[in-house]
């Protein structure tokens, strides 16, 4: 046999996807939507509840912020933990683990009991889904090239408008009609059926392990065995998780407080309340799907990632911070509206350009920790707005409110300057292969 019998090496690439394996994708995608509503409609029970519950169980704002607050407080260690074992673990078991987990953790508190066991569930709940976003997006991202997953990964975090809105108006009825142990009951049972549904249909694509080589040079370091110091200590990933860190701080704001907010502070009704609620979530689910779709369109026109997802996931924050800042001041009223619906809804686009930026970064070996410490990290933020916004309540009444909003304002200000002058992975994911 001659030389010219032997086949000319090709350097390996990602697979071509077939027809069967796309509509495989959009299916995972629609199941980890799912799952992002049940883990949202999980959070957000003790907001819509918050009135029933601190009557209920006799709590003044501190106490019932500090309960709130529990749920976070292994939610950032099991985050980075399951985030380093997505490394090591395919994706669908310890999604499904979590599932099951959350189910499990609720159901105490819905047959009974009082503070202690409000605390002790929501500790086990944030633990079991500390890790699920990240997740999530790992599992979802694994279908999809980098020049195609601003979709996808925008269709999960609209997973979580999606399960604001739906949860919102059914669990308020559950919750009136039913008491608020039926509201925990309902969404604990919704977890157990997905459960049985990802086992059959769940699972990663093939871009699991294909790292996004057009971004980044051949080279040992930008492989296998990058440390994980060096990807956490680029420009690229502080600044993808401070400005998340924006965002995750408006989410925590709105499913705990700001029902109360809006009641207490603001003077709506329940039915008032619950309306601009709805228009929150919504604003943000529509700015999700268009931050996607201008990104895309950016990114395949030759626009840097600076650019198409640094910039617009920038601009966003800081629009929602000027109107943060604006509200104390402003008049009651439509405008007062306005501003509460653009605070609060135009802040959810950067988790999607967070995501989408770390895994363009991060090589392939590396993304489930890259993406789990940057969630650890950023959820923390859900530790710290609860407790604080109740001390502020307790001590200055309605006015703490007031000063709350201005805090987020400030948070926002600084997380979109950080999206706009550190995030450019281009350049990061170069100076890691070299």
């Amino acid at each position: 046999m001659t030389d010219t019998d032997v086949a000319p090496a090709v350097p390996a690439g990602p697979p071509k996807v077939p027809s069967r394996t796309r509509r495989r994708a959009w299916t995972v995608t629609a199941l980890l939507v799912v799952f992002m509503m049940i883990n949202f409609a999980d959070k957000s029970v003790l907001g819509l509840a918050a009135e029933e519950i601190r009557q209920d169980l006799g709590l003044s704002a501190s106490t019932f912020g500090l309960a709130s607050s529990a749920f976070f407080l292994l939610f950032s260690i099991s985050g980075a933990a399951v985030g380093l074992l997505a490394d090591r673990i395919r994706p669908k078991w310890l999604i499904l683990a979590m599932a099951v987990l959350w189910s499990a953790s609720q159901a105490p508190l819905a047959v009974g009991g009082g503070l202690a066991v409000l605390i002790t569930s929501r500790v086990l709940l944030g633990a079991a889904e500390g890790p699920a976003f990240p997740a999530a997006q790992q599992a979802t991202l694994s279908w999809f090239p980098n020049h195609r997953r601003n979709l996808p990964g925008a269709v999960i975090v609209l997973g979580i408008t999606l399960g604001v809105l739906v949860a919102a108006p059914v669990l308020t009825w559950v919750i009136q009609h039913h008491g608020w142990r039926s509201a925990v009951a309902a969404v604990a049972l919704v977890g157990v059926v997905w459960a049985l549904l990802w086992i059959p249909f769940g699972g990663e694509g093939p871009y699991a392990t294909a790292s996004d080589t057009e971004h980044r040079p051949a080279g040992p370091a930008g492989g296998l065995g990058t440390p994980y110091r060096r990807i956490l200590a680029t420009r690229t990933w502080i600044g993808a998780t401070a400005a998340y860190f924006g965002t995750y701080w408006v989410i925590a704001f709105a499913l705990v407080w700001l029902p109360s907010y809006l009641q207490d502070a603001l003077g709506y009704t329940s039915a008032g309340s619950t309306r601009v609620l709805m228009l929150v979530w919504g604003l943000g689910g529509v700015v999700v799907l268009g931050q996607a779709g201008l990104t895309g369109w950016l990114l395949r026109r030759g626009t840097p990632s600076r650019w198409a997802r640094g910039g617009v996931g920038g601009a966003l924050l800081l629009i929602g911070a000027a109107a943060c800042l604006a509200l104390p001041v402003a008049p009651a009223g439509a405008v007062t509206a306005l501003l509460v619906v653009a605070g609060f809804g135009l802040a959810g686009a950067m988790s999607s350009v967070a995501v989408t930026t770390v895994t363009e970064l991060a090589p392939a070996d590396r993304r489930g920790g890259a993406l789990g410490i940057m969630n650890a990290v950023v959820t923390t933020a859900g530790l710290i707005a609860p407790t604080l916004i109740g001390h502020l309540v307790d001590a200055h009444g309605t006015e703490g409110y007031q000063h709350a909003v201005l805090i987020t304002g400030a948070v926002l200000l600084l997380s979109g300057t950080a999206a706009l002058t550190l995030i450019d992975p281009d350049r990061d994911a170069h100076r890691l292969s070299a």
